[in-house]
């Protein structure tokens, strides 16, 4: 990674930004497939640090949480695996925390989708707001409790429940359908507060462009992860493209200057470069521990044995 050149490099990263999957990358940049994989888990890593560097003391309004599904290394399907469910393997859950007037991404995190994974996406998000934003979740009972331990009696909260039709559909065809049925019904609940608007429209839309911009999350594909590590860094390579690089259309309309969702936030002046966001990621890593030589003892194994036989 150190040897490629920065435009090789920012040719590879604007490329894995716009969904094209590390083998095609390899192949139209002329670039061995385990420099460009290096290369992606090294920027993604350093825009993680990125994040949590630049996503402090924000002031926001109202703020959608939703999750997006996934999964690294295979899909965990009981009746076909009698293995114990694993923490980095099978389905993984994005909860993502979406500013919506700013469209900017303030919080993610990824694991199974259950009231640990919930409350430290919760506790995170708590750690950027300053006051008591109005929050807007789905059904999940986890975000009823983790909302109320983080933000406490200030706290603003309101539920949208949908019901989706799947009268005309079987057990099994309704199991494997990718996308949801026709919405028939929606319920919307104040838990706690009086939210002047319960609606996760904006989050599911950003969900959208998660799955179509990152190929790690295209559906009926081999693109998926297949290490945690690989995939965590996809995703903060692109939540660190989306919040910085990438214009968005509602925040800027034909008359004026484009805006990004980081620019809307005030933590930005101007649209990012790939090139800007590739050295700042760099800058952002921590470097590596000097080994003690205990350590460095460790490192080498010896055999015991006759030098001559």
């Amino acid at each position: 990674m150190n040897i490629l050149p920065k435009s090789k490099q920012v040719e590879i990263i604007g490329m894995l930004c716009e969904g094209v999957g590390q083998r095609a990358v390899s192949r139209l940049t002329e670039t061995d497939r385990k420099t460009v994989a290096r290369l992606a888990l090294g920027i993604g890593r350093g825009c993680a640090e990125l994040h949590d560097r630049m996503m402090v003391g924000l002031h926001v309004h109202r703020i959608e949480c939703d999750e997006l599904w996934a999964y690294v290394h295979h899909k965990r399907n009981p009746q076909k695996r009698k293995a114990r469910p694993s923490p980095v393997f099978g389905d993984q859950y994005t909860y993502v925390a979406l500013a919506s007037a700013t469209r900017a991404i303030i919080g993610y995190r990824t694991g199974k989708r259950d009231s640990a994974t919930t409350d430290d996406f919760i506790q995170d998000l708590r750690g950027r707001v300053i006051g008591s934003p109005e929050i807007s979740t789905d059904g999940l009972n986890h975000y009823r409790t983790s909302i109320r331990d983080a933000f406490g009696k200030r706290a603003v909260h309101g539920v949208i429940n949908k019901t989706y039709s799947v009268t005309h559909l079987n057990v099994t065809e309704a199991s494997r359908r990718y996308s949801p049925a026709a919405v028939i019904a929606v319920e919307r609940q104040a838990v706690a507060g009086e939210p002047d608007e319960i609606s996760t429209s904006y989050v599911e839309r950003q969900n959208l462009t998660l799955r179509m911009q990152s190929k790690r999350f295209a559906r009926l594909s081999n693109g998926f992860s297949k290490k945690i590590d690989c995939h965590l860094a996809a995703i903060s390579l692109y939540v660190a493209f989306y919040n910085l690089c990438k214009v968005h259309e509602s925040l800027s309309p034909s008359t004026k200057s484009p805006v990004t969702p980081a620019m809307a936030l005030s933590i930005a002046d101007h649209p990012w470069t790939i090139g800007e966001l590739i050295d700042a990621a760099l800058k952002a890593v921590p470097p590596k521990p000097t080994p003690t030589p205990a350590q460095r003892r460790k490192a080498f194994r010896v055999i015991q044995g006759d030098l001559f036989d």
